[in-house]
This record gives C-alpha cells, sequence and structure tokens, in this order.
C-alpha cells in the first residue's frame, strides 16, 4: 500500500541542509557522507528533495505507526540518485494530525 497523498509530500529545506547533507552535524554527519557519495550536494538542495518526494510517491509503506503527533510511514528501498546509482534507503514521513500531507522526518541507508 502506498502512504496516503504522497503527491503532498514536503521536504522542508532546512532537513536537508541543516541534517541530512550537514558534514558537521553531531547525528547527520553520516548520513551526509552517503548522500554525498551518490552525487547529492547542498549547492542543488531542490535535486535532493525531488529524489524523497519522488521516494514517497514510488514506495510501499514497510511499517505505519500511529502516534500522539500523527501517522508515521517507513518507505524502504530505491531512491534515485544524480550518479544512478541508486541505492536503498530508508525514509520516514508523518502526516501530522490534522494535516494531509507527509512531511520528511528523516532519511538514511538501509
Amino acid at each position: 500500500m502506498k502512504m496516503p497523498n504522497s503527491d503532498q509530500s514536503f521536504v522542508p529545506e532546512q532537513k536537508i541542509t541543516d541534517y541530512l547533507l550537514n558534514d558537521t552535524h553531531l547525528t547527520g554527519k553520516d548520513k551526509a557522507k552517503f548522500f554525498k557519495k551518490f552525487g547529492f550536494n547542498v549547492a542543488d538542495v531542490t535535486t535532493f528533495k525531488d529524489a524523497l518526494v519522488q521516494h514517497s510517491i514510488d514506495r510501499e509503506i514497510e511499517h505505519e505507526d500511529a502516534t500522539g503527533f500523527g501517522a508515521k510511514y517507513k518507505l524502504t528501498c530505491e531512491i534515485q540518485t544524480p550518479d544512478e546509482r541508486n541505492p536503498c534507503i530508508v525514509t520516514i514521513w508523518i502526516i501530522e494530525t490534522g494535516q494531509d500531507a507527509p512531511k520528511l522526518i528523516t532519511a538514511y541507508p538501509n
């Protein structure tokens, strides 16, 4: 089953610049190293955002959780990358209570 409203998925730019592609972030630096290895970079945030949104549209739900903040979804497998090696990753999304659009929480290598 696909995540509801995945065509409305939202990736905050700061999630990419301050975390997923930040070489100095305490917990994000290893993710930054991984994603940069496949051609993503801070100079072109839009490419990474678009790939993450497409991941949310293409992938089936692996796990769903009801939380006090809304419904969380775990999606797994290939992401389209600039170098076309397309590794398998995990993305976690939330549809917050009272909202319709999924918002990216995190992404990491599978």
